[in-house]
């Protein structure tokens, strides 16, 4: 699943469009992660513009002079965009360490961020390691567009020691900070969004465990307060509600369970998009072993009638509706059975994606929500690669559904692209059904039709 192909523009020409503003469409298709280039995590999404910008943490490997190699590394924020969920723009760097005046130029310890608008400009929060090695401060960046370019103001906000702030204004206006440091805290902002207009208050009544990444918002007359928490060994995400942003706060419970693989950490925003909710959070998809390497997910989130917050179940699929004349991605799958499972295509270079074995005869998958349109479609095309052949049935909707397609794949223990007659053409959005009739280990790295 290799959405990027980065040998085919020089590293000159891809530094002149990010730092022209323009920006790289890193991404095809709405699908867990949604950023397949690189390691994200500690998303903040915020919708501006009429599309969703996402402020990432950016881990990487660790360089040479950092002590580490087993820890988090962090030494820049990009931000990425989108206007439908799916296909998601890189509008490159917009702040690293060695651009932060008051900061350690190695520390590597750019936490989560947020951003926010105000009165015509744009505020970035950041948390760096001042150059004293004392504990993280809050910084704060400015600029004209929500892509920057940012400006770094001199100096950290005073009172502020910790990491993973989060921005908040209320409807009469008056903006909030709440960050992370052992504690969560919140205090008033004052106007120009540049320094604190009240003491930190420690929030009371959380409970008990490792706490941080706060994130926070307002629905219907709620306030919600929103966090990572360690209640056994891997964060889990919870949230408590009040009737005002400084609190008192109720604990209701979890967002999101903690996770079955073993990712210690998760950190999350939660945005209102075109009339839906959404929980942004991460995982360590790309990097399995070590899980201080992220990747940024997207999944729905609902409310209930009371405005308890319901439990999120983690998907591969992700949001959004994939067009079937696109690159269909099988292996994000929505459910798989029968001895089908995932598996990279290059244990070398993960970011190259997954791809889909079915391991033997009755092994299935279905992919949900594909847009095939309006107009008849003629051929399917699959990437395909078997040493024993098989015979591949693909269906609408389920395994007593319309037949698309039945796709042949030859004895051939190479990356093969095959083009088969489509039987029926099916007509707007309708989940993908593939069954393996016959045969054994046929793997799939994606499939489209025309």
């Amino acid at each position: 699943m290799l959405l990027v192909c980065l040998n085919k523009i020089s590293m000159k020409r891809l530094f002149v469009l990010l730092s022209l503003g323009l920006g790289v469409v890193i991404a095809a298709n709405a699908q867990n992660p949604i950023i397949h280039d690189q390691f994200t995590a500690d998303p903040t999404a915020r919708a501006f513009e009429g599309r969703v910008y996402l402020y990432p943490s950016h881990d990487i490997p660790a360089p040479a002079n950092f002590s580490r190699k087993d820890w988090f590394c962090m030494e820049d924020y990009h931000v990425f965009s989108s206007d439908n969920l799916v296909t998601w723009k890189d509008h490159g760097v917009i702040l690293s360490q060695d651009k932060v005046p008051w900061g350690n130029h190695e520390a590597y310890a750019m936490w989560a961020p947020d951003c926010i608008f105000r009165n015509g400009k744009y505020y970035f929060f950041y948390p760096a390691t001042p150059k004293d090695f004392k504990m993280g401060s809050i910084g704060v960046a400015v600029a004209d567009k929500p892509y920057g370019p940012f400006k770094p103001e001199a100096t950290p906000i005073k009172g502020t020691r910790g990491i993973d702030p989060c921005s908040f204004i209320d409807k009469d206006g008056q903006a909030y900070l709440y960050w992370a440091g052992g504690n969560i805290y919140v205090a008033k902002l004052k106007d120009n969004m540049l320094e604190l207009a009240s003491d930190p208050k420690v929030i009371e009544g959380l409970p008990k465990g490792f706490k941080e990444g706060p994130f926070f918002f307002e629905r219907n007359g709620f306030y919600y307060l929103t966090f990572p928490l360690v209640l056994d060994k891997t964060e889990t995400l919870a949230y408590c509600m009040g009737k005002s942003p400084m609190g008192p706060f109720e604990y209701k419970g979890l967002i999101m369970d903690q996770s079955p693989t073993g990712c210690w950490t998760n950190h999350h925003s939660l945005v209102q998009f075109k009339g839906q909710w959404y929980l942004f959070y991460h995982h360590n998809d790309y990097s399995p072993q070590f899980d201080k390497n992220r990747s940024v997910r997207v999944d729905s989130l609902f409310f209930n009638s009371d405005g308890t917050i319901r439990k999120v179940i983690p998907t591969l699929r992700g949001v959004g509706i994939t067009s079937a004349m696109d690159k269909i991605q099988i292996d994000r799958y929505s459910k798989i059975g029968g001895g089908t499972s995932i598996a990279f295509l290059n244990e070398n270079n993960k970011f190259e994606g997954w791809k889909t074995v079915f391991a033997q005869k009755g092994s299935w998958l279905q992919y949900n929500r594909v847009d095939f349109g309006h107009k008849k479609l003629s051929k399917a095309y699959l990437r395909v690669k078997s040493s024993q052949g098989g015979i591949l049935e693909i269906k609408a909707d389920n395994d007593n559904g319309m037949e698309i397609a039945k796709a042949v794949v030859p004895s051939k223990n190479a990356w093969t692209v095959i083009q088969v007659p489509v039987i029926k053409s099916p007509k707007a959005v309708k989940n993908l059904y593939a069954v393996l009739n016959s045969g054994e280990q046929v793997e799939i790295d994606w499939l489209y039709f025309k």
